[in-house]
């Protein structure tokens, strides 16, 4: 008899409704899985034998044959154990239930029959959704994940015994719910420092809230101590609140990587802060079935790489296209997978080897050849890609002692999300959300100049030796900081604050 259920793959972040047809004939007894199924799908002829022996139903010791449709599309990971093992009874005709195409069936299975959490639930329900499947049998420990999409009907199962009493209608079970806006204001597990908790370096969080502002990237400069990884820290508690569809977005990518907490949805955006032995595939994602990397896994949050010299040059080459188009693009044979990848980098470095550069008390015992070779492990391209330069100096003993604590964090955050506001505002109708995504072609109807505005870029641009690119990102930043002033125009006071944080570039 043939038995066809839907089950789920993933495709990079999305969801992909796989067939799972299964054909039980006469003959000698042999398991044969077809479909371009991984060595984990493969695998599942033990568990599925097991859960179903274990569980007071008779393996059938027949012909059994399993196609995963379509065939072409390559299938990883135990998520197909579940419909599987309830194909195998129906193809049997031990279970029987009305409609099986109306279900979508997630879960990996232990050889007792537990119904185990699967990664990538998020993707797989939404594609449901989309493909017109209002009953979806899920793992019990991935039941919030699933629940925050509206309007199909989340069924969490335990185990095997209670997914067949299910659909034997022996047993009752109410559809999971959660109300999404209360998730995303569940108390948040915070790694943030708060901007009042780093006495001094005025100057340093006025560059961050702007960064904040307009999403621009940024690197700080200075001696070993002077607080260049508490500023990275503290930069997310000043960054906007997640919407919902952000939630969902980031959750997705969390999800396929099986990096979610309690099996939940994200409720406040990412901080990523990667090892400078980090490899490129990592980074910016890969393998042999392409999986995200950290510039994904950053998607809508922050990428912070301390120590930037120190980190592979190759690994930093393959960030300047993702910064750019903020997508990470992989190309393998059987498929080409598109991962989000719209995230703030925030980077940190010393001036010299030694660190003690710019440091008014300590002697720098590296020679200007060493501080050039320390310095050109960042390519102009790659440093050219960067909105803002601070130089972070080292605290004096009485700005640690004395100096009465600066603006909170939520105070910041008030205007940055005040300058948030304005620019969703005015890009209501476009494609983009904040400054850092202006196109050269929007730079010329949001961020026109006036005749003195004008005269002065003219200079800098011939005494800074500005790229096309630089001219611009001095205008997006400006634009920023116009927009934490309340101004519908960028002044002279706008420019010249954001051409000051370009002002480090000619170290490198």
């Amino acid at each position: 008899m043939l038995s066809q259920l839907k089950s789920c793959g993933l495709l990079g972040v999305n969801g992909v409704i796989i067939t799972v047809e299964i054909d039980i004939s006469r003959g000698l007894p042999t398991y044969s899985l077809v479909g371009l199924p991984d060595i984990g799908i493969k695998e599942s002829k033990d568990r599925v034998f097991s859960a179903i022996k274990n569980n007071g139903y008779k393996y059938p010791m027949e012909r059994i044959t399993i196609n995963l449709a379509p065939a072409d599309l390559k299938k990883e990971g135990p998520a197909f154990d579940l419909a599987i093992a309830l194909g195998i009874l129906n193809a049997s005709e031990q279970l029987n239930w009305d409609h099986p195409e109306d279900y979508l069936i997630i879960g990996e299975l232990s050889l007792s029959g537990e119904i185990r959490s699967v990664n990538g639930v998020l993707p797989m329900v939404l594609a449901a959704k989309e493909a017109g499947i209002k009953h979806i049998l899920v793992p019990f420990d991935n039941r919030y994940e699933a629940a925050v999409v509206q309007d199909v009907d989340v069924i969490p199962l335990k185990d095997f015994n209670e997914a067949t009493a299910f659909l034997k209608n022996e047993l009752i079970i109410e559809p999971f719910k959660v109300d999404l806006r209360s998730i995303l204001t569940l108390e948040k597990s915070s790694h943030a420092i708060d901007f009042s908790d780093i006495r001094g370096q005025d100057l340093a969080k006025r560059a961050l809230e702007i960064a904040a502002a307009g999403s621009h990237n940024v690197l700080m400069s200075g001696p070993p101590g002077s607080g260049k990884t508490m500023l990275a820290k503290g930069f997310s508690s000043i960054l906007p609140d997640l919407t919902i569809d952000e939630a969902l977005e980031i959750t997705k990518i969390h999800s396929i990587s099986g990096l979610l907490k309690n099996n939940a949805i994200m409720n406040q955006r990412p901080f990523r802060s990667p090892h400078h032995t980090i490899s490129k595939t990592s980074l910016v994602g890969g393998g042999r079935i392409p999986k995200p990397g950290e510039v994904s896994l950053a998607h809508l949050g922050v990428l912070f790489l301390d120590e930037l010299p120190e980190f592979q040059k190759s690994a930093l080459e393959v960030l300047r296209q993702p910064m750019e188009d903020q997508e990470v693009t992989i190309s393998r044979v059987n498929a080409s997978l598109t991962f989000p990848a719209s995230f703030t980098l925030i980077t940190s470095m010393n001036p010299c080897p030694c660190g003690y550069l710019t440091d008014p008390v300590h002697e720098c015992l590296c020679t200007p050849q060493q501080i050039k070779n320390y310095q050109g492990k960042i390519s102009g391209p790659l440093m050219d890609r960067l909105d803002i330069f601070i130089e972070i100096p080292s605290i004096s003993y009485d700005e640690l002692q004395i100096k009465p604590k600066g603006e909170s964090s939520q105070t910041i955050k008030k205007r940055v999300d005040a300058a948030r506001e304005r620019q969703n505002k005015r890009y209501q109708d476009l494609d983009i959300f904040y400054n850092a995504q202006l196109t050269p072609k929007l730079l010329e109807i949001f961020c026109q100049l006036g005749a003195a505005e004008k005269n002065l870029m003219e200079k800098v641009y011939t005494k800074m030796k500005l790229s096309a690119r630089g001219y611009h990102r001095i205008l997006k930043l400006a634009r920023t900081i116009a927009d934490l002033d309340d101004a519908d125009t960028i002044s002279v006071t706008h420019l010249s604050e954001a051409i000051q944080y370009r002002g480090m570039t000619k170290q490198f």
